[in-house]
């Protein structure tokens, strides 16, 4: 009994981290500042791919990991700087450009690299209870969402850029009249987005088979966790990822992952017909 129970929870955290860690970097592009990035699941392409490369030159995981986190967050100034500063207040606009972003990307790296690229696999480790075993990796993942969710928290709650950011977020023309360098904030708020992503693709790296069209297995469920949140990164992406995990690892344990994947989706309508501007919305009205 209990080795069942501890399965289903270690499911139930296994789902919650990929949720969080796949929408943590939308949530701050999509959710607060109104551009939709179909191109996010390209930055954790890079985070895995570069992760990769360093693996394969000799790096130690941990700092291969890091070097795909840094690319990302370079990569998404960079496009900020030459596409996306041009489509605040365009959203179908930005939709349109990130989106053709996306098939470059794709494309040229399929041309470059070809069509895989050699992994570097799951570190060892693993440990039984009962009749099941897992693999200690999954617990670094766990990990790794709760970080990146204590580290927003503390980013925009605690420090004097995360002030600027949410008044810039928030009224921009009034936070630029006050002296805040908007432009500055946003390449920076957009270059965090990009390396949330990255650190996604290299912390998954060793788990996944890299291919240029990786970044589809994370794109669904990031935008549907994005959106079940609401625009606040605080409020919305570890509830939404709760409510979604939960739903989705009762329906695994009970009809397999197919049933698990249609019933989130069909959650997921219930949720935003309920609740059109989503978690934080919610919980923004309750406490005012």
């Amino acid at each position: 009994m209990f080795a069942e129970a501890f399965s289903i929870a270690w499911q139930f955290a296994d789902v919650f981290a990929f949720l969080v860690l796949s929408a943590a970097g939308l949530a701050i592009v999509f959710g607060m500042m109104g551009i939709i990035n179909m191109a996010h699941g390209e930055f954790i392409m890079c985070g895995a791919y570069v992760t990769a490369a360093g693996v394969q030159v000799g790096l130690p995981l941990p700092l291969a990991m890091l070097l795909g986190t840094v690319a990302a967050a370079i990569a998404g100034v960079v496009v900020e700087r030459l596409v996306v500063r041009h489509l605040y207040r365009r959203p179908l606009d930005s939709l349109l450009a990130t989106w053709g972003l996306s098939l470059i990307v794709t494309q040229g790296l399929l041309i470059l690299v070809g069509s895989s690229f050699p992994g570097i696999g799951t570190p060892p480790g693993s440990f039984t209870i009962g009749e099941y075993s897992f693999a200690a990796y999954r617990l670094v993942l766990f990990g790794g969402a709760v970080a990146v969710l204590a580290f927003l928290w503390w980013l925009f709650l605690r420090t004097r850029f995360g002030i600027l950011a949410r008044a810039t977020m928030q009224n921009a023309a009034m936070a630029r009249a006050l002296g805040a360098r908007t432009d500055r904030i946003y390449a920076l708020s957009f270059g965090l987005g990009a390396g949330l992503a990255g650190f996604c693709g290299a912390l998954y790296a060793p788990t996944m088979t890299l291919i240029p069209t990786m970044g589809v297995t994370f794109i669904v469920e990031s935008f549907v966790t994005v959106v079940v949140g609401g625009a606040n990164v605080l409020l919305g992406t570890a509830p939404a990822g709760l409510m979604l995990a939960a739903v989705r690892t009762t329906l695994n344990a009970g009809y397999g992952q197919i049933a698990g994947q249609i019933g989130m989706l069909l959650a997921v309508i219930l949720i935003i017909r309920v609740l059109p501007e989503g978690i934080s919305g919610w919980l923004a009205r309750r406490g005012a």
